[in-house]
């Protein structure tokens, strides 16, 4: 299916388009305003927005460089390829000029035009059933709002708009930034619409990678806990709204203890259509050349086999020892997780947490992983930070303990009484930082993590607090408190540097 007018906000080869240019017609394209004819067509454009979302330079299982790599778990150590610009996530030196980065804006722009698109069109098609239509509507929704939620995280004030632009005037006028409130009341605003449907509450009950109730309610309740810490007004309010939605999703789970679930199955191939941790993933298609996953054999280090059939020869996924320092003795993750590769030319620590050695994935390495985006101890760990903000200690403790029991560790309250771990994690904040950062290593939570519960002068002292020898060649110095953001894509900023202004610091 082709799309015409599925434009990002503010692409700069639009700035000097005319009107007569925008309105030609590709004859080999469907144009919008006949496509939408049936309740197929919608299902195969909604379909398309679930590909969208395997994308690298949109959310998919190699999008950990806009992510993971900001953070102190990961990042390439090569400062030389791609003209060092991969480097620069990690270095804390990254330009507005970066390609990677103007990429990552127009691909996520691209996505929600689409939705925007076909939330624009779909009152065009006769349904059979209203519940359908609704459906449908929801899981736009949803992903859009997903969409929005990363950007906003990522570049702050961003530009906005719900229905699709398709003329140079339609895509000037919203090409300015809008306020993160505004963006936030909109992100709200489409998950509680997308609630008011009859999507089950498990995606078990509709299907394997497409949104449920229980994945609806956990972003739901994450973007209220970002709101309590990132705007200034309705802190308590915020983090109310987060434990109830939270909540909500908890209770939706089907299984009794974390623990009933063990660690290596959240992660297995053959377990990815059965795991009742799992609530939301993006899907890939195991021995299929196009669409199968590469995350294994992409992490593998050379002279390394654990992860893929496929032989490696570079150093893999990169693992910071100050991650690896972070993990205490005897927890069941870290074996499962990471490994060092005593090759010579790698000598260092790789991803190991994402594997496929099956023979259906073979020696060209195409993998059946899933990308999980949501899964319940995820959730859980977010319910215990929201409720040891709002004073609910004893409950967020009790969450925590969950999770540590799974990965054969004793409670808080006893590895309070050890005195490393009471020195390292002084307050329950610190003990729950660390175990999201050991429970979802390389599931691109962890920047997300720090943004939200350290502001950007606490998140320069944390960094620099750092042991430069755990951290590789990235430069810890060079973090300030203008990195608590991303920098506006140099191009976008030339479009209008009144209406599309810089973040400080750029």
């Amino acid at each position: 299916m082709k799309w015409k007018y599925i434009l990002p906000i503010a692409v700069i080869t639009l700035g000097s388009c005319s009107k007569d240019f925008l309105d030609q017609t590709d004859p080999n394209a469907t144009l919008i305003e006949d496509y939408f004819k049936s309740e197929n067509d919608v299902l195969l454009a909604v379909n398309g927005l679930y590909q969208s979302l395997r994308s690298g330079n949109t959310l998919g299982e190699s999008s950990g460089q806009y992510s993971e790599q900001r953070s102190d778990n990961t990042g390439t150590n090569d400062n030389q390829s791609n003209s060092g610009e991969p480097f620069q996530f990690n270095d804390f030196s990254l330009l507005p000029s970066n390609s990677y980065l103007k990429t990552h804006w127009v691909n996520m722009y691209d996505g929600i035009a689409r939705c925007n698109t076909l939330l624009a069109h779909i009152d065009e098609v006769a349904f059979s059933g209203e519940d359908t239509k609704k459906r449908y509507m929801a899981e736009t929704k949803f992903i859009r709002a997903l969409l929005y939620f990363h950007m906003v995280r990522k570049w702050g004030a961003i530009p906005l708009t719900t229905v699709p632009p398709t003329t140079t005037d339609e895509v000037s006028a919203v090409a300015y930034r809008q306020d993160e409130a505004v963006v936030y009341t909109q992100i709200v605003q489409d998950l509680t619409e997308a609630l008011d449907s009859n999507l089950p509450d498990q995606q078990w009950d509709y299907a394997v990678g497409r949104v449920s109730k229980a994945a609806i309610n956990a972003i739901l309740g994450q973007v209220y806990l970002t709101m309590a810490s990132t705007l200034a007004d309705n802190s308590q309010q915020n983090l109310a709204s987060a434990e109830t939605y939270l909540t909500a999703a908890y209770n939706m789970r089907s299984f009794g203890e974390l623990r009933e679930i063990p660690y290596e199955n959240v992660f297995d191939v053959d377990k990815k259509n059965t795991c009742r941790e799992l609530v939301f993933q993006v899907q890939y298609l195991q021995g299929d050349q196009n669409y199968s996953s590469s995350i294994a054999r992409n992490n593998q280090a050379r002279g390394e086999n654990i992860n893929s059939r496929m032989p490696a020869t570079g150093v893999g996924g990169n693992v910071k020892r100050d991650l690896v320092n972070d993990y205490e003795q005897g927890d069941l993750r870290k074996d499962f997780s990471v490994k060092f590769a005593a090759d010579p030319q790698v000598n260092d620590w790789f991803i190991t947490k994402f594997r496929d050695t099956s023979p259906a994935a073979g020696e060209q390495g195409w993998g059946g992983n899933d990308w999980i985006l949501i899964r319940y101890a995820d959730i859980m760990l977010l319910l215990a930070e929201t409720k040891m903000k709002l004073g609910k200690e004893n409950e967020a403790i009790d969450l925590l303990d969950q999770v540590r029991a799974r990965a054969g560790m004793p409670s808080y309250q006893e590895s309070m009484q050890d005195a490393g771990y009471a020195s390292k994690y002084p307050t329950l904040k610190e003990a729950i930082l660390h175990e999201r950062r050991v429970e979802l290593a390389f599931e691109n939570h962890r920047w997300f993590d720090l943004i939200r519960n350290y502001s950007p002068e606490e998140l320069v002292a944390y960094f620099r607090a750092k042991n430069q020898s755990d951290y590789g060649l990235a430069n810890l110095n060079n973090i300030s408190t203008k990195d608590r953001y991303f920098p506006i894509p140099y191009d976008e900023y030339q479009l209008d540097p009144e209406k599309m202004y810089q973040n400080p610091g750029y």
